[in-house]
Order: structure tokens, then C-alpha cells, then sequence
């Protein structure tokens, strides 16, 4: 069903139901392969159905969306959010006085101080908003008003020359953090062993942490001298990755052998409860043993062991696609940042003069 442009009475209500109306949508299409409570997205949408009343109550769904494990509205609502009080703030009478320079400037204020990707998601969240509106509102003599937003000359995002390059471990690095990883001091024999199991198949693999922590017993294969593992990526795309048995036998065999008896969704990687480990959990147990070992970077996080893998595999293979495939990226331009260190070209730089 469309709507009129101005549906509401005033400004900050028109702009309050566009905004409902393009996070249901949101919700309807989002990926739910994560999600835990299908209940409360069904309960989210119903309360989308009758109508909010205040931007809390949107904020407040979208939370509860994001617990139940619908992760991907949070890249939508907090630029919604921003954006509501700042063109609130400028007192429009209505939605046809919002133009392209009005959105640019919003974006220098509101993203000047945070990461390009972050810079990006703002971005896509504005012409995706409203891109929604244009295909959405319609008078009563059928017409719709488009807003054109394009956003291309917007200069808040730095060109690939000033992309910033990932923190990564060099290849001594990555040994001193293996041999780490076997003799950091965990408080208990079998959660070292989920530990060392879950860093080790992250560091090998380079699969991201939201993989490792989302896998099922049923993914993990053992054929012959490798495990082969069933990952479910971005989008819920599918790929598969293997690891030598040898790296991860003992650790696996110990910890699926200790685990609790009643796991929730069968998962691989679980608490003393059978719940699920958060992200946040992994960081700070990757940040303990780097800091052990004397490894000290720019971040220190977990998502930090994948940029090292990719780094690695990309010098000794030297192949851009292989490094696609095994990242599961779905294009080879996000791949590319991981040629930075390629010393065989920087060698070959220095024969120029002479």
C-alpha cells in the first residue's frame, strides 16, 4: 500500500511513520539465520503493523530485534535515529523540503569522527531510506514525489589512497601466537580446550568470529587428514573451509568429549550453560594470550587473526581469488586491501634506479 508524502499532520510524525515503515521492511528482509526468538520478530512486527508513537518505541524494537538476533538492523537504525533528531532540529515543515545538500551536511556532522565503514553504512542507510520513500509514497492522483538522493559528491568518505590498512600478525607473529594459544594458562582443562579449539580453527580458516561462534557439530567433517567445516557467511551465503586434522584433533576431540550435555541449537562453541559465546568474550580472550606473547597492535581484537590469515595467504599464494573465496567476500575489490604487503613487488621497486 502508498501513502501520501505528508501522511501526517506535522513534520516529526510524517517523518517518525516513513521511518516505521522502512524498518519493517528492513525486517522483512533482513537475513534471520542468527536468529534465536522468532517470536519477538513476529512480536516486532506486529507492534510495526499498529503504529508507534515516538522514536523510543522504534528504538526500543530494533533492540529487541537485534537480541532476538536480527544483528543486521543495527546498521539501519542508528543513522535513522541521528537523522531524526537533526532534521527535526532544523524545523521543516515537510519531507519535499529535505534535499541532497541538507543530507550531505548531515553526514559531515554526524560521521566526521568515525570509521569509513561506519562512514559507508550511513550513507547506504540514507539512500536506502530514501530510495524506499520515492517507491513507496503516492498522491491521490497516483503521482510520487522522488527525492533523487544520490550522495555522490559527498566528500566524507577517503578514496582508496587513504583507506586505512588492517591491523595484522606477520608470519613469526603468527607462530609466537600458536604456540600461545597451547600453553596459555586457562583457568579450566576443558573450556582451554573449547579456547584453544576456537582461536585455532579462526586463525587457520580466517573465518569470522560471528562464523566460528554460529557453527553446528553437524558442520564440522573429519575426511581423512583435514576437517572439512560448513560456514554459513554474510547474507547466509555458504562456503566451505578446511583445516589440517592434525592442527585441531586434540583440542577438539577434549572439548566436544566435556561439553555440556544439552547445548542450545547443537552449537560447537558454547558456555558451561550450553548457551552461546558472545564476540566480545573472544576478543578479550585473544587479546590475553597476544599480550602474553608480547604481541602488541592497533587492534587487538579477534577479527584481527582473520586480517592475518588473509595477509598470509595472499603473500605465499599470490592469488586474489583464492583469498575471495576462502574470506567468502562478495567481491574481490574488499580483497584487494590485503595486496598492502606484497614484498616481492616492493623488491622489485628497488631495481628501478639502478
Amino acid at each position: 500500500m502508498r501513502y501520501p508524502l505528508d501522511f501526517k499532520d506535522d513534520f516529526p510524525n510524517n517523518l517518525l511513520f516513513w521511518m516505521e515503515r522502512f524498518v519493517y521492511s528492513k525486517l522483512n528482509s533482513l537475513s534471520n539465520h542468527q536468529v534465536k526468538d522468532k517470536k519477538g520478530i513476529i512480536a516486532a512486527l506486529n507492534l510495526l503493523r499498529r503504529g508507534i508513537v515516538e522514536i523510543k518505541d522504534l528504538k526500543e524494537i530494533c533492540k529487541q530485534c537485534r537480541n532476538a538476533g536480527l544483528i543486521g538492523i543495527n546498521t539501519y537504525i542508528q543513522p535513522l535515529l541521528k537523522l531524526y533528531d537533526y532534521l527535526n532540529y532544523l524545523g521543516l515543515a515537510s519531507l519535499k523540503e529535505v534535499d541532497e545538500e541538507m543530507l550531505k551536511e548531515f553526514l559531515t556532522i554526524h560521521t566526521s569522527a568515525l570509521s569509513d565503514a561506519t562512514k559507508k553504512n550511513y550513507r547506504m542507510t540514507l539512500l536506502n531510506f530514501f530510495s524506499f520513500i520515492d517507491k513507496q509514497n503516492e498522491d491521490d492522483e497516483g503521482a510520487s514525489y522522488n527525492f533523487h538522493i544520490e550522495l555522490k559528491n559527498w566528500g566524507g568518505l577517503r578514496g582508496k589512497s587513504g583507506q586505512k590498512l588492517p591491523s595484522y600478525m606477520n608470519e613469526d607473529e603468527v607462530r609466537r601466537f600458536l604456540n600461545g594459544i597451547d600453553c596459555f594458562p586457562f583457568k579450566h582443562e576443558s573450556l582451554g580446550a573449547r579456547n584453544r579449539l576456537l582461536l585455532k580453527i579462526i586463525i587457520y580458516t580466517g573465518i569470522r568470529v560471528s562464523e566460528a561462534l554460529n557453527l553446528k557439530i553437524k558442520d564440522i567433517m573429519l575426511d581423512g587428514e583435514f576437517f572439512i567445516i560448513q560456514v554459513r557467511g554474510k547474507g547466509n551465503k555458504p562456503r566451505v573451509v578446511m583445516i589440517k586434522a592434525k592442527n585441531i584433533d586434540y583440542d577438539f576431540s577434549s572439548w566436544i568429549n566435556s561439553r555440556p550435555n544439552e547445548v542450545q541449537d547443537d552449537l560447537v562453541f558454547c558456555n558451561q550453560k550450553g548457551k552461546n559465546l558472545t564476540q566480545a568474550y573472544v576478543s578479550r580472550i585473544v587479546e590475553q594470550v597476544l599480550l602474553t606473547n608480547g604481541i602488541r597492535k592497533e587492534k587487538n581484537g579477534a577479527h584481527m587473526l582473520r586480517h592475518s590469515f588473509a595477509t598470509l595467504l595472499y603473500q605465499k599464494s599470490q592469488d586474489l581469488v583464492l583469498v575471495q573465496e576462502a574470506l567468502g567476500h562478495a567481491s574481490l575489490d574488499t580483497s584487494r586491501i590485503y595486496t598492502h604487503f606484497d614484498k616481492q613487488k616492493l623488491k622489485n621497486t628497488t631495481e628501478i634506479m639502478n
